[in-house]
């Protein structure tokens, strides 16, 4: 009961403008996770690294974030959650000057784990906001801070690819360090203080991640979903940059990073799929949004030797992955409001641990079958996730249906 009062009587500190800072935030930060992707090229060069080997870089980062969000994140229903919010924007922030500083691979590697364990504010803020906002609201909330999100990961690659053409790339990492601890100044201000909802030992807590997951089915349903999009999503972008560079064009990372202001138009839509799913529910949105991903791999097989080819089949990918993502989160938060830290857990780590397997498909799948590989890659997790939705029968409730607290 006091969480439901607690709930209700948050719901007037969630303005505008902190919806807006909760979405930048998310963005500058997500945006660390993918740096390195469009620089691979020139950071083989400078530390003497190719193929595999330094496909561990984006590969261990993605795992970094996937233990952050296992160990890390729980916290935001046990403690408070400005706090671990403001302490983990601090904490990537030294993690970038390691990567900045990386005088070998192997330290490269190990700062990019760190990296990825650090930048887990995201996935404390977004159920910061679903649980400040109206439940009738809450599909909109989180669909623009989910937007704020997908912008900063498509255009950390546009950053990322002309700093590095132009400044090397560890000005990147210096910058993004810089920007880090501005944004932990400015949060331990801005956002509100809000009680623990689920106070208990941090050993209770972890525990209480085998509970929840095993007793709600539909977040298995989200999480699965989730994880095959993501991978397939990861498997394009951890090798667009070594295929760009493989055409007879000879394309650079600066090229590599322009196609994330490409992939804007499709994270664009990101509140629209909220406010549909607050009152229509999501799984229709899954099967179209998966179809999308689908064709967008399908388009690119053949036509990924013209620039204007990939072009739109990053359009499709970040329409079709985002919009699976945001109907998925949207039907998460809605399931338990005083375990919604943990529940996002549970979907993330098995969204990323996806992703870091997409990451790894696509890199083998380019050394060994080239471009054909890859896109046959992606477009199998596809068929993968539509089968999914064919075998759950389970009617879907809209976050409206769902009981809005505990």
């Amino acid at each position: 009961m006091s969480t439901t009062a607690s709930s209700e009587s948050s719901h007037a500190t969630l303005s505008p403008g902190l919806v807006w800072l909760m979405a930048i935030t998310c963005g500058a930060t997500a945006a660390n996770l993918y740096y390195n992707q469009p620089l691979l090229g020139d950071i083989g060069r400078e530390l003497h690294a190719s193929g595999g080997t330094l496909g561990l870089v984006p590969t261990l980062t993605q795992v970094g974030y996937a233990a952050g969000m296992l160990l890390i994140v729980p916290l935001g229903d046990s403690l408070e959650r400005r706090r671990v919010i403001v302490t983990m924007s601090a904490l990537v922030s030294l993690a970038l000057v390691g990567a900045a500083l990386a005088p070998s691979l192997p330290w490269l590697i190990v700062a990019s784990f760190l990296v990825g364990a650090t930048a887990v504010a995201p996935q404390l803020l977004i159920p910061f906001a679903a649980h400040l906002a109206p439940p009738a609201q809450r599909g909109r909330v989180v669909g623009t801070v989910m937007s704020g999100l997908l912008i900063g990961i498509l255009l950390s690659r546009t950053a990322a690819g002309f700093i590095g053409t132009h400044l090397g790339w560890r000005s990147i990492f210096w910058i993004a360090a810089g920007v880090m601890l501005l944004f932990a100044v400015v949060l331990r201000f801005s956002l509100p203080s809000q009680p623990p909802v689920a106070a208990m030992p941090y050993s209770q807590l972890m525990r209480s991640l085998v509970h929840l997951a095993r007793t709600e089915p539909a977040l298995r349903v989200y999480a699965v979903l989730g994880a095959l999009t993501f991978g397939a999503f990861s498997v394009f972008w951890s090798t667009l940059a070594l295929y760009l560079q493989s055409l007879p064009e000879h394309y650079g990372p600066q090229t590599a990073g322009l196609f994330g202001i490409v992939g804007v138009v499709g994270a664009l839509i990101a509140p629209l799929v909220g406010r549909y799913t607050d009152s229509h529910g999501g799984k229709r949105i899954n099967v179209f949004s998966i179809g999308v991903l689908l064709l967008s791999f399908l388009l690119m097989w053949p036509l990924g030797q013209w620039l204007w080819g990939i072009g739109l089949g990053v359009v499709l990918l970040d329409l079709g992955s985002q919009g699976n993502h945001i109907s998925n989160q949207t039907r998460v938060y809605a399931m338990r409001p005083e375990a919604r830290s943990r529940l996002n857990t549970i979907y993330m780590v098995t969204y990323f641990a996806g992703g870091a397997a997409g990451s790894w498909l696509g890199t083998t799948a380019w050394t060994r079958w080239g471009w054909t590989g890859v896109c046959l890659a992606g477009a199998a997790l596809c068929v993968v996730g539509l089968g999914v939705l064919a075998l759950d029968r389970k009617p879907q409730a809209s976050p409206e249906q769902a009981p809005s607290e505990a």
